[in-house]
């Protein structure tokens, strides 16, 4: 079970960018989009995470809880700012053992540290699409820089919420020993990959 739901959730996110060049889909024409304020879509936001097990297999998890906000300026797009916060107490592998396990104070130790937190400081792009988000993550009590490799699917109406929405997809890697999250590694390995994606709805 834990692998055909990493699958479907990794499958949705890669073939998100496809829709861009579908009739009536989302538009990466900047020249055509809404800049301003934007709230997460809490309904249509993931992160996935996972690492090798042992050299045997890659375990996967995720966090279904996430709040985020979003500065958009789609004539300036360097000039952009995202800061989402990730509610760790929602973690998921599919396996409740696994989950309590991560929760505790061995690990996440979620009771004292219930949140992560990442704040972009540079937005870098290298593409029509594409792009890097470097930032400061704060998680279990230590703040290290991340960069992100994004993809931007697009923006425009959703056509059932009617909201208008822009869509991200993104990856990276975090070295989890240096957050003092390094039990077991390096035979669970060390590196941990992120995979992101998520809607943002245009603020009121």
């Amino acid at each position: 079970m834990k692998f055909k739901t990493a699958a479907i959730l990794l499958a949705m996110t890669a073939s998100v960018p496809a829709l861009a060049e579908t009739a009536g889909g989302p538009s990466v024409d900047l020249a055509k989009l809404e800049g301003g304020a934007f709230v997460l879509d809490k309904g249509h936001a993931r992160l996935i995470f996972s690492f090798n097990h042992f050299g045997y297999s890659t375990s996967y998890g995720f966090f279904p809880s996430l709040e985020g906000k979003l500065k958009f300026d789609p004539k300036t797009v360097a000039s952009s700012e995202v800061e989402v916060t990730v509610d760790l107490a929602g973690l998921d592998t599919t396996v409740p053992k696994l989950d309590e396990h991560m929760k505790s104070e061995g690990f996440f130790d979620v009771a004292k540290f219930p949140k992560a937190v990442f704040k972009s400081n540079k937005i870098t792009v290298t593409g029509p699409t594409t792009g890097t988000i470097s930032g400061d993550l704060t998680l279990h009590g230590v703040t290290k820089p991340v960069t992100l490799t994004a993809s931007f699917n697009g923006g425009g109406i959703n056509p059932v919420s009617k909201a208008y929405v822009l869509g991200f997809n993104a990856t990276g890697h975090i070295t989890r020993s240096e957050f003092g999250l390094g039990l077991y590694a390096p035979a669970v390995s060390d590196d941990v990959l992120l995979t992101i994606s998520a809607e943002f709805d245009k603020a009121p």
